[in-house]
């Protein structure tokens, strides 16, 4: 369950290579009509053809990063001419919008894109890679081969260097992407695990906790959700040492591979989409993956608890009491807000054991918050305005969208309990904003933390700018971001 990159091969820019190759031909255009060499060359070749079209109304408005087609062109054995276009002085989201139009195009034929000097050359690359995913392991008609990508440009070495900490990432995501797209029958918790333990390839130490383990560390609210499930529990322990001795940031994740709602049963109508629930840990595992590949310099832990929440005579039921590892008492209200119960444990677990500089949890954990953001924005909640807003900083410098969402007392108030100290939710009214509550109730007073609701963003009905439709792999991007900013060694 591995989807591999599109590799991409940089080279010096080739005039005579433009009229011979087959498969698609890109060349860059800027908005004014400028050409480079490789564009004049298509020119030369097809007749004028080029020229014509950058003087018509058609490219006048395009906007940059955008991409026409001119197909089967005269006097070229390519079967297309793609044309990007792209200001001289573009941005990293032009370029990589630039570089996900031509994947989507490209499909699997190859493609030579000629670049000359064109900037940010690796993130163009980087948006034909990470836009390159297809999930197809449950296709038996599906076509596995790739075509092959060319690059050829001014500083093709510059332009290699730059791209390979970016195919890390994209690796990462590729790894969430199919965590998230994998059916509950496949990735079960312990395909779940031993994916996971299999980091232990690229230098990752991985360390994985039965429920025994579990039961005596007292995690039993984490155990109270996949009490009614045959596949066992687990919680998988993730650290990257690349930095120092000093504490490392923490990332937690909510993993239930399967959601039904438990003895709180879901309505039938999409319950196929329970799925992804495990989302937050697919996150938590692509960053861990991204980290370890490009050998970040930093120390970062990650931990997912793996669960099945699923009816039967040994489910929780609502009204029961469920003691935390940290001692709390939960009352069981909706066993359909289990992924705070999973989360509760594991938060208090890495404090505990780690010691954090900081701690991020990441889960699919209300409709809610869909409702409030829809399907562009993760809500962000956190105890630490430095921290939260250096996580902001970096989400929008990758074009990932998370909204800072309120906390506050009379949130928490929501969730008193009559008989225990607290409910496992405080009802219709803000849902996502007293999910966070009760997982704040589990942040030790110095740790800075953030809450990351990705229920609207983890899997999406609709293709983005860098994924089809399906799992998107939101947050490795970010977090992986937010590692290189503030916690690597110089």
């Amino acid at each position: 369950m591995t989807t591999s990159l599109t590799p991409v091969t940089f080279a010096a820019t080739d005039l005579a290579a433009i009229g011979e190759a087959t498969g698609r031909v890109a060349v860059v255009v800027d908005p004014e009509g400028r050409m480079g060499q490789s564009a004049r060359r298509v020119n030369r070749l097809t007749k004028g053809a080029l020229k014509r079209f950058v003087e018509s109304d058609a490219f006048a408005k395009m906007s940059a990063g955008k991409v026409t087609t001119l197909a089967w062109p005269v006097g070229m054995a390519a079967m297309a001419v793609d044309v990007l276009c792209l200001p001289r002085s573009h941005s990293v989201e032009e370029a990589r919008k630039g570089g996900a139009a031509l994947a989507r195009l490209r499909g699997s034929d190859d493609l030579l894109l000629a670049a000359d000097g064109t900037r940010r050359i690796a993130e163009v690359a980087f948006g034909l890679a990470a836009r390159g995913y297809s999930f197809v392991d449950h296709k038996t008609d599906a076509d596995a081969t790739q075509g092959e990508v060319t690059i050829t440009c001014a500083k093709p070495e510059d332009a290699q260097a730059a791209a390979v900490p970016l195919m890390a990432v994209a690796e990462g995501m590729f790894f969430t992407r199919d965590l998230i797209n994998a059916p509950a029958n496949v990735l079960t918790t312990t395909e779940f695990a031993d994916q996971l333990s299999a980091l232990t390839d690229l230098g990752l130490k991985v360390e994985i906790l039965d429920e025994d383990q579990l039961a005596k560390l007292g995690m039993r609210t984490l155990l109270s959700v996949g009490q009614g499930s045959d596949s066992p529990s687990k919680v998988v322990v993730m650290e990257w040492n690349g930095g120092g001795d000093e504490a490392p940031l923490a990332l937690v994740g909510k993993g239930v591979v399967f959601d039904t709602g438990g003895i709180s049963l879901k309505p039938a109508g999409g319950m196929e989409d329970m799925t992804m629930d495990m989302g937050g840990a697919g996150v938590v595992a692509g960053t861990m993956k991204a980290l370890a590949t490009r050998k970040a310099k930093a120390n970062v832990v990650g931990l997912v608890g793996l669960v099945e929440n699923m009816p039967s005579g040994n489910a929780t039921r609502p009204g029961d009491v469920v003691t935390s590892m940290k001692g709390d008492t939960v009352e069981i209200i909706n066993t359909d807000a289990e992924g705070r119960l999973v989360l509760c444990d594991v938060m208090w677990y890495a404090q505990e054991r780690f010691k954090p500089v900081g701690m991020i949890d990441l889960a699919t954990l209300t409709g809610a918050i869909i409702i409030g953001l829809g399907h562009e924005n993760a809500g962000v909640f956190s105890n630490n305005d430095a921290f939260c807003n250096a996580f902001l900083k970096s989400a929008a410098s990758e074009s990932e969208g998370a909204w800072r969402m309120p906390l506050g007392q009379a949130y928490d108030d929501l969730l008193k309990s009559r008989i225990a100290d607290m409910k496992n939710i405080g009802g219709r009214a803000a849902g996502s904003v007293t999910a966070a509550q009760f997982l704040q109730r589990f942040v030790k007073d110095d740790t800075p933390w953030i809450h990351l609701d990705i229920a609207g963003v983890a899997s999406v009905k609709s293709d983005t700018m860098l994924a089809p439709k399906g799992a998107t792999g939101w947050g490795v991007l970010a977090l992986n971001r937010l590692v290189a900013d503030n916690y690597e060694a110089e």
